[in-house]
């Protein structure tokens, strides 16, 4: 598949325990194996959430590294950005409630940074994504009925575009695997400045999984 795959030395690690994570990097068809970083995360004060998402995912890569002296290290780190401030996992279900609250209805970003580190050589790169979401006027009964789950209590911003019986967001621009915490597209280019990208672009194999057309794809792609 690639020359990087062929070489029993070198493995693409992903340091992420997020089930969306490995799914969505299932989707490129190479092999990886998993090792959640351990980092601590929060922005630091007067830190962006774009220079948040890009200094965590640097450092689970590097944290990562220590272990794996030989091999490929993939980290990413996603944060949801309202009026400015950053919106992490909720502590509990009311938090969860409180922050629904204040995105119905409106627009907010999504950032994520994304690093290759490759362990041999030192090699690092970082890419960022950034996608604007809008959510529905959705009830406050819906919300709770979402937040009995227990489905957002593990997601930043307290929800998942994905979940399908809640189905929070109205439209979004930009890349939607972002919004799910991978953007494939930003990986793919990025695994091609490496030379170990795979044949196809992940853009079929995303649609397919997302069951949606993804009209930035060839965009991203072509930066």
């Amino acid at each position: 598949m690639c020359a990087f795959c062929d070489d029993p030395k070198s493995t693409l690690v992903l340091a992420s325990g997020s089930p969306r994570r490995k799914d969505l990097l299932a989707l490129l068809g190479l092999p990886f194996v998993v090792y959640p970083a351990d980092v601590e995360e929060g922005n630091h004060v007067g830190e962006d959430a774009a220079t948040m998402v890009a200094r965590l995912a640097q450092a689970k890569a590097r944290a990562v590294a220590a272990r794996v002296p030989q091999g490929l290290i993939l980290a990413a780190d996603t944060a949801v950005c309202l009026d400015g401030g950053v919106l992490g996992k909720p502590s509990d279900p009311a938090e969860a409630v409180a922050i629904l609250r204040r995105l119905r209805g409106r627009p907010h970003l999504v950032f994520s940074g994304v690093t290759l580190l490759y362990t041999p050589s030192g090699r690092m790169r970082t890419e960022l994504a950034q996608s604007t979401v809008w959510m529905r006027h959705y009830s406050d009964a819906e919300i709770a009925a979402y937040v009995a789950t227990g489905d957002p209590l593990d997601k930043a911003g307290a929800y998942a575009i994905q979940y399908a019986d809640f189905a929070p967001v109205a439209r979004i621009e930009g890349c939607y695997a972002n919004v799910m915490g991978l953007p494939l597209c930003h990986l793919y280019r990025m695994l091609r400045e490496f030379g170990i990208a795979p044949k196809e672009t992940p853009v079929a194999a995303c649609n397919r999984f997302n069951r949606r057309q993804c009209d930035v794809a060839e965009q991203i792609l072509n930066v």
